[in-house]
């Protein structure tokens, strides 16, 4: 195998290369990002690369292009889908485009192992675009190393950088931030309810939070299962609620966040992002990490929310266990995807 890896930065090589070696496998590092901008971030983490591929003597191609231009181009009519309509193509395209006029069978990029990245549309793409030039690509699920690599990177002393790369994930990052520093507002107050005292025997009631976990899960006998041992607890607007979650004890250290749900009249103002720290706060006492399991676009939020160790993958969870196709957006879900949040991290 002569593998042509596209690398997007030195923190995310860092695993993807320490685990090709491991299988035995040299990938020649591939440098052509023009979606990352301004000029110093695009430079910042080109340098960054080359000094850490020399330093490990892993031969690295750059291909300078800062496209800022040809960028906004091509995405400013759809920017919603800019990474999977344009970022991820135009890199793929390019790597497999080298790759085949340079004597390499194989592609990979090094954007499988990050978790804020929609995972399967770049497998989707990577797999099209080497299928076109009579290439393979490499399949690797690399999110497994996402934490271990960018614990070694900061070990290192690399660039890390704050966002993912163009002008518009930067806006996106700054204003999440700013988000988070969100207090609540006068008359909100969260109320722990214990499942086994409320939901099992107050039918009304159980009734009332049925219907808005149901937002997030259509299946209202999968919901019944984990209220059954589960602890609700509704983040309260005088007298209503605003957002649910329920969770439930897995084993002496981890406890899972089964839902979590908001009203669709306050979603986008934080409020999810609150209930999680607060559920954080409420357990660490007692239990060493909380995970979840998502589809592919609720990855990210959840990272963010210090969800940034994947745990496993249940293949085909929602083909199994729902009688009906279930979609997120423009997603038919098939697996789920868990990740796991460090309890005692400070």
């Amino acid at each position: 195998m002569k593998l042509l890896m596209h690398t997007c930065c030195a923190p995310c090589s860092v695993y993807c290369i320490d685990s090709l070696r491991n299988e035995k496998i040299e990938p020649t590092v591939y440098w052509y990002n023009p979606n990352i901008h301004p000029y110093t971030e695009y430079k910042a983490r080109r340098n960054c690369l080359k000094e850490y591929t020399s330093s490990i003597n892993v031969q690295a191609i750059f291909e300078d292009e800062y496209g800022l231009k040809d960028f906004c181009q091509n995405v400013i009519g759809n920017l919603e889908n800019r990474c999977t309509s344009y970022c991820y193509v135009v890199r793929l395209e390019q790597t497999a485009k080298y790759a085949k006029e340079h004597g390499f069978d194989t592609i990979t990029t090094t954007l499988l192992v990050s978790p804020y990245q929609k995972h399967d549309e770049i497998k989707k793409i990577g797999e099209k675009i080497a299928q076109k030039y009579g290439l393979d690509f490499l399949y690797r699920d690399f999110r497994v190393g996402f934490r271990e690599g960018q614990a070694k990177a900061r070990e290192l002393g690399l660039y890390m950088q704050k966002y993912c790369g163009c002008i518009f994930s930067e806006e996106s990052s700054f204003l999440t931030n700013e988000n988070t520093k969100l207090n609540l507002p006068k008359d909100f107050e969260f109320l722990p309810v214990k499942t086994t005292i409320i939901i099992n025997k107050e039918k009304n009631n159980k009734k009332q939070y049925m219907n808005l976990l149901l937002d997030a899960d259509p299946s209202e006998k999968m919901i019944e299962k984990y209220l059954k041992d589960g602890d609700v607890f509704v983040l309260r607007y005088k007298e209503e609620v605003v957002c649910v979650a329920v969770v439930t004890k897995v084993d002496r250290d981890t406890i899972e966040l089964k839902n979590i749900v908001t009203k669709e009249q306050y979603r986008g103002k934080g409020y999810a992002k609150k209930m999680i720290k607060y559920l954080a706060d409420n357990y660490k006492q007692t239990y060493k990490k909380m995970i979840v399991g998502t589809t592919e676009n609720n990855i990210p939020f959840y990272v963010k929310q210090g969800f940034d160790k994947y745990e496993k993958t249940l293949k085909d969870f929602f083909i199994d266990n729902y009688e009906e196709e279930i979609k997120d957006g423009d997603l038919v879900c098939t697996d789920m995807i868990y990740y796991s949040k460090d309890l005692k991290k400070v």
